[in-house]
């Protein structure tokens, strides 16, 4: 199954800590490429103009050149998401055929919803996820009063206590307050299985593993009877 094509995208918004924010979360989507980000419509329109852009992440509120105006004006083949602070102006922006609109503060989740409904429109009709159409590479999870960042690579498995979780990188342990429920869904579920009440594992870690125990690191870990089945129709595909 075959990942979409890369997207080039132009952040323009004239408040620099909302391009931040958007560039931020778009540096976890390996598909996605920033070209520039811009604090006017017209240093976009340089852009445009000599660059490639499948994308414009758009704010709508800017002086002297309004995010509507600007995408009145530029090629219909140039995709537009509008971002802005007011709800008042998401009746015009969908008039204008915009992919999406995003209402500051904007959310990962939200952003990640918005580049899917891109894709489902413009792009590959296949998926690379069961969730969307983009994987991050990363998460970020609570721990000892900030939010650390966690490869998902890094990880080798995670164990539950009940109300806070180990999650075991190759290098160290990350102690969070969390319900490995909820982290299991920010897991990209190709990436990861869920073998126990109280464990999830990396598939790329396994070394070994029976109806009774999956084997990672030299560690025995239970595969529990509720989880039995799956877990070996998954194992067994491979």
């Amino acid at each position: 199954m075959h990942k979409p094509h890369n997207i080039s995208c132009l952040i323009v918004d004239d408040e620099a800590i909302a391009r931040e924010i958007i560039e931020t979360h778009l540096s976890k989507f390996q598909n996605v490429n920033v070209v520039a980000s811009c604090s006017s419509a017209l240093e976009a329109f340089n852009h445009i103009s000599n660059d490639t852009i499948d994308l414009i992440f758009l704010d709508i509120n800017m002086p002297e050149i309004s995010g509507i105006s600007f995408a009145k004006s530029i090629n219909r083949d140039v995709k537009v998401i509008f971002t802005t602070a007011y709800r008042d102006y998401a009746v015009e922006g969908f008039e204008l055929k915009a992919v999406d609109y995003l209402l500051k503060p904007i959310s990962f989740e939200r952003l990640e919803k918005a580049l899917n409904n891109y894709y489902e429109i413009y792009g590959t009709k296949e998926q690379n996820t069961t969730s969307g159409y983009f994987e991050s590479e990363f998460m970020f999870v609570r721990s000892n009063r900030k939010m650390i960042k966690i490869d998902y690579d890094a990880i080798i498995y995670i164990e539950s206590y009940s109300d806070y979780l180990k999650i075991h990188l190759k290098d160290q342990t990350i102690i969070t307050r969390e319900t490995i429920t909820a982290i299991e869904a920010k897991l990209p579920k190709q990436r990861f299985l869920r073998i126990h009440r109280s464990y999830i594992v990396a598939v790329s870690c396994i070394q070994s593993f029976t109806n009774e125990h999956i084997t990672i690191n030299n560690i025995a870990i239970p595969i529990s009877r509720s989880y039995k089945k799956e877990v070996l129709r998954h194992l067994e595909k491979f």
